[in-house]
């Protein structure tokens, strides 16, 4: 694909968007580009320091609709579901929801619900706080819900109920979580196509972007992918483009899968990807989607 930019992205004015975890990296970059074209955003954050701030930034970059920071903690399912109460609250519709938050290769953890957190929070959380929104999503014609996917998945093969390989592996929660972003954007689009939602279900993945993503791992690899981020990434500008378009461009479709179109999508421009085939298994989609139900207690009503 030829160059696109954050310029060319369509005027959103009128339309809401909540982005997951926009007090940095891509979902901060995606929170300015998406305000600067006239969208109102909500910034879904969970750390309020660190939110203020980036808040700030994102009002500069705002055209029309002041931004909002809107409480969450993706690894809490309470938090989730308070979350979603108060936007449903104040909200008549969201036209766009960009699950983007994510934690990546961390120590391990557990969640108040028990779960290992990087699955919990990249995986889970998202599939909760997308039931629980579906009905202002459904309010409005069209909704779009991207989900922020990666090149890893490629590793990766469904586990259910073994998101921690008997034995903590900090990248293999990761894999899962990321191959579990591709199966649930498949199940939920084939789910709002039998419903007749107006709704369309898209994936993005980055390529390699500098992020602080990497802040989890421990010094001597912190450092390492700092070197190798400024000698190989791309900027998260770049990197948050594919979700952009995903998120707004009128060619995308149903399932579709967005990231860079350069070497081994590593950096570039936006463009449709494919995806591995354990990410194509639609029997895999539907068992993940029915453990996830049982797992969050959310039940998706159309």
């Amino acid at each position: 694909m030829s160059e696109w930019m954050v310029d060319d992205i369509p005027d959103q004015a009128g339309r809401t968007i909540l982005v997951t975890g926009a007090n940095s990296g891509l979902g901060l970059r995606s929170a300015e580009a998406l305000a600067s074209r006239g969208a109102r955003v909500l910034m879904g954050c969970r750390n309020q320091e660190k939110a203020a701030v980036a808040l700030e930034a994102v009002n500069k970059a705002a055209a029309d609709a002041p931004p909002e920071v809107v409480p969450l903690d993706l690894a809490d399912l309470d938090a989730v579901r308070a979350c979603a109460k108060q936007l449903t609250d104040k909200l008549d519709q969201l036209d766009v929801l960009m699950n983007n938050a994510g934690v990546m290769a961390i120590p391990h953890q557990r969640t108040r619900q028990g779960f290992e957190l990087q699955f919990a929070t990249n995986h889970l959380g998202h599939f909760a706080l997308t039931g629980l929104l579906l009905p202002l999503l459904r309010r409005a014609h069209p909704s779009r819900v991207v989900s922020v996917s990666s090149i890893v998945h490629r590793a990766a093969r469904l586990r259910l109920g073994d998101w921690e390989e008997k034995g903590y592996s900090r990248w293999f929660p990761y894999v899962q979580s990321k191959l579990a972003n591709l199966l649930f954007t498949s199940e939920l689009q084939r789910r709002a196509t039998a419903a007749d939602a107006d709704l369309l279900a898209v994936a993005a993945h980055p390529g390699y972007a500098a992020t602080s993503l990497s802040s989890g791992l421990p010094t001597v690899y912190r450092l390492g992918a700092k070197v190798s981020d400024r000698l190989f990434a791309q900027p998260d500008r770049m990197g948050a483009l594919p979700q952009l378009y995903a998120a707004t461009m009128p060619d995308v479709g149903p399932d579709d899968y967005w990231g860079p179109d350069g070497f081994m999508e590593r950096r570039g421009w936006p463009k449709r990807v494919g995806r591995s085939r354990a990410a194509s298994d639609s029997d895999a989609a539907r068992r993940l989607w029915e453990a996830s139900e049982k797992l969050t207690g959310i039940t998706y009503t159309w």
